[in-house]
């Protein structure tokens, strides 16, 4: 298999975040801005390689398998570090209903590809803003350099963890006729 710069992309984004994780942890005042720069990067470049392989018609099946492996860590382990800073439910809950959706809707995509249905639970408008949200929710707090930012960001996490929710209940309603079929 030879690999092409989108699924570089992706290689590169899975190596970061043991990196934003140890700046997490970094006993620097810099530190915080440091871990959300490079979960930045990496957020940037779940866009830019998903971009890169529709444009150039290089999307290989490793890669289609690697991106989203890539961004549900990549978010689940940001998760973990900001409900592990805040230690309050107002982050804890958003970000466990964010995880479990992840789980179901993953559970879900590989149960309606057995069937031969997986377009019926493609992604959709709402999970591309959803995701737009989280990404910048989870930068704010990585970040936190202010309250003002930290009020936005759990703001946007509210919003990311609704438009979750909603997307959730499109791909179980898209997928309920086989769902619901004794």
């Amino acid at each position: 298999m030879r690999f092409n710069i989108p699924t570089l992309l992706t290689l590169f984004r899975v190596v970061l975040i043991p990196f934003f994780v140890v700046a997490f942890y970094l006993p620097f005042v810099w530190a915080p801005f440091l871990c959300a720069l490079i979960f930045c990067m990496a957020a940037i470049t779940d866009w830019f390689d998903g971009f890169l392989a529709r444009r150039w018609n290089q999307s290989t099946r490793f890669g289609a398998f690697l991106d989203p492996v890539a961004d549900k860590v990549m978010v689940a382990v940001a998760m973990v570090l900001v409900v592990e800073h805040y230690h309050t439910w107002w982050v804890t809950l958003p970000a466990a209903i964010m995880i479990g959706r992840e789980i179901i809707i993953s559970a879900l995509r590989e149960w309606m590809a057995e069937l031969g249905k997986r377009s019926s639970v493609a992604v959709s408008w709402i999970g591309k803003v959803k995701t737009a949200s989280q990404m910048l929710a989870l930068i704010g707090l990585l970040w936190r350099p202010n309250y003002w930012i930290e009020y936005l960001a759990t703001g946007l996490l509210f919003v990311a963890a609704v438009l979750t929710l909603w997307s959730m209940l499109h791909y179980l309603n898209a997928a309920r006729g086989d769902l619901l079929e004794q």
